[in-house]
């Protein structure tokens, strides 16, 4: 069940903490890591009552009654619990249950969820299905209800569409915290009447608009973007862009995701630059189920921030209560303090952070790795399946991209992946012509990619070129998650191994499958909206696992190559993109000829 308001324990809280009544739980004797002060203080004891801190001090003896459970910390730190200030759900290819369900042995207990994935393909509806189905769980899930539906108009088109009025109804749903990333930062710059009426909405609901300037010129359109309003952005990659979004008055959100790794550059405006660490905030973006089970959550964000140079304190408070404030909840969560929901972590190494407990509003949920509480699977209606609708069988054929007349070689505008980056590179290559079709160039890996409409079933491929996966046989990878409007990407060296991929991701409604020389190598199907599984997350898990090794049979190396897939129709990020429409120059935000 939800925690209690703060105002409908209060009165219990008070009699806790003065003992004229018992806490149902004590931690007794450990470190408290205090977020506050910036201290660590040993010889802590917190008394819970109702699912909250009541009392936080040197002796909880007083509020120990008969039935109060004391919890030994035994000298060990006790941490606030951990907020992910900035994630997709569907990346992670499950439900929001069964995502809440992986993070949690990993101390998460709060988590803003922006649901643009499935509002993409489902509208509304589909965000209020997460949205409801938030509200029941263990931990703290809060929900941005999304505001580029699609994330870029005239430049494709996705299933849905949201408007101000779907902005205005969704602020008014109890777990809606505010307004998910602005990624239309060209149209909140030119004043774009329908960005600036979500923006207007979502402020004057008091809520927080989330941002999203994925530029890295700092001219005058990121100057507009931040008079526009919104209050935070997690696209820097460099110090500078760090820098540059605090001293505007945003908070820096540094993200840790599978494929991102945007925060050991930017901590160096705290490291070395000395700015104030207090509008820094840690986030993961975007993590799949194989890192989520294997690897951790937001315990590997503070690890991974630690190991670049900053104190354990500091890197806490920017995945605590940094997170809290930013989101004006911080007399919720964030901390270790009376009156929050008692969400604590006890750990023995303050830098390793093992998570050897974790409360989630004073429930024991999971210790040393293994969840502790019972959570149902989630049941997704059948409006949010079969969203896979191809319209037609597709062949090799379909994914030919003829020369023009009477060319001999030609030169073709080139995708270029960058590991461990979300933006791309706009590459140009040289490529043969026979038989009046351009050819690829696995010398210098160059293969085809190719978006398959799947939304209104109109049989539509467009077909271009990328570079930097390093695919050396014949084969394809296919997905329906393709961010942000989800249609279907194809990507290989074999055209007949890319339509049979396609074909196979059509009959089992949706999801990512590897194929080489025509043979079905590895499938993690996603029902919903082609976007998540209703598995567990460890099958899930195990299923991503079979295909990133079967992509790697077939030459790629890059780090989680999945991830760098799914964002190449992104139409919101440099440098170059595909869309339903064509090729996409994000530098100048309109449509490119394939050839130059």
């Amino acid at each position: 069940m939800p925690v209690p308001s703060w105002n409908e324990v209060a009165p219990r809280l008070v009699d806790v903490a003065m003992g004229r009544s018992h806490a149902d739980t004590v931690i007794r004797d450990g470190k408290w890591v205090n977020v506050y002060s910036g201290e660590i203080i040993a010889g802590t004891d917190i008394a819970i009552a109702s699912g909250r801190i009541a009392y936080v001090g040197a002796d909880a003896s007083h509020t120990v009654g008969p039935e109060t459970e004391v919890i030994e910390a035994a000298g060990r730190y006790m941490v606030p619990g951990l907020c992910d200030a900035h994630m997709h759900v569907e990346r992670g290819m499950v439900t929001v249950t069964e995502f809440a369900r992986a993070v949690m042995p990993h101390g998460t207990t709060s988590m803003f969820i922006d649901p643009h994935e499935i509002a993409n393909v489902l509208g509304l509806p589909g965000v209020k299905l997460m949205h409801d189905e938030a509200v029941d769980l263990p931990i703290n899930v809060q929900v941005q209800v999304p505001s580029c539906v699609p994330s870029a108009p005239g430049l494709e088109h996705a299933g849905a569409e949201l408007g101000v009025a779907d902005i205005q109804e969704a602020l008014s749903w109890p777990q809606i915290c505010g307004l998910g990333e602005m990624m239309n930062f060209p149209g909140v710059a030119m004043g774009d009447a329908k960005m600036l009426g979500e923006i207007a909405a979502t402020q004057v609901a008091g809520k927080t608009v989330g941002g999203h300037f994925a530029s890295p010129v700092l001219d005058h359109m990121f100057h507009g973007y931040v008079a526009g309003g919104p209050a935070d952005d997690h696209e820097g990659t460099r110090k500078e862009d760090a820098a540059a979004r605090v001293r505007q008055g945003m908070r820096a959100m540094l993200r840790l995701g599978s494929a991102w790794y945007d925060v050991a550059e930017q901590v160096k405006a705290i490291t070395e630059d000395g700015l104030d660490p207090r509008n820094f905030i840690l986030c993961t973006d975007d993590s799949h189920s194989g890192t989520l089970v294997n690897d951790g959550h937001m315990n590997r964000v503070v690890r991974h921030a630690i190991a670049q140079g900053l104190k354990p304190i500091t890197t806490i408070q920017m995945a605590t209560l940094n997170t809290a404030q930013h989101f004006g909840m911080e007399r919720d969560i964030g901390s270790i303090a009376p009156g929050r929901r008692a969400d604590v972590i006890l750990s023995s190494d303050l830098v390793e952070l093992p998570i050897e407990v974790v409360m989630a509003a004073g429930q024991v949920v999971a210790q040393n790795g293994v969840l502790e509480v019972e959570v149902a699977a989630a049941q997704y209606p059948d409006f949010a399946r079969g969203t896979v609708k191809m319209g037609r069988v597709l062949s090799a054929g379909d994914f030919d991209i003829a020369a023009p007349d009477g060319a001999e070689n030609v030169r073709a505008r080139v995708i270029g992946v960058i590991e461990n980056q979300a933006p791309t590179k706009a590459l140009e290559a040289e490529l043969a012509v026979s038989d009046g079709l351009v050819q690829m160039d696995g010398a210098n890996d160059v293969c085809q990619i190719a978006l398959v409409e799947r939304h209104r079933a109109t049989g539509e491929v467009t077909n271009a070129f990328v570079s930097g996966f390093g695919y050396n046989v014949p084969c394809a990878v296919a997905s329906t998650v393709a961010h942000d409007s989800h249609h279907m990407i194809a990507i290989g060296t074999s055209k007949s191994d890319m339509a049979a991929a396609a074909n196979h991701l059509g009959k089992v409604g949706g999801g990512i499958t590897v194929f080489r020389e025509g043979q079905e190598l590895a499938t993690v199907e996603l029902p919903i909206a082609g976007l998540m599984s209703d598995e567990r997350a460890e099958v899930v898990a195990e299923k991503a696992g079979r295909m990133v090794a079967a992509m790697a049979t077939c030459g790629c190396t890059l780090n989680n190559a999945y991830m760098q897939h799914s964002l190449l129709a992104l139409v919101v990020i440099p440098e170059l993109r595909i869309s339903d429409i064509g090729l996409v120059d994000v530098t100048r935000f309109e449509k490119v000829d394939l050839f130059v």
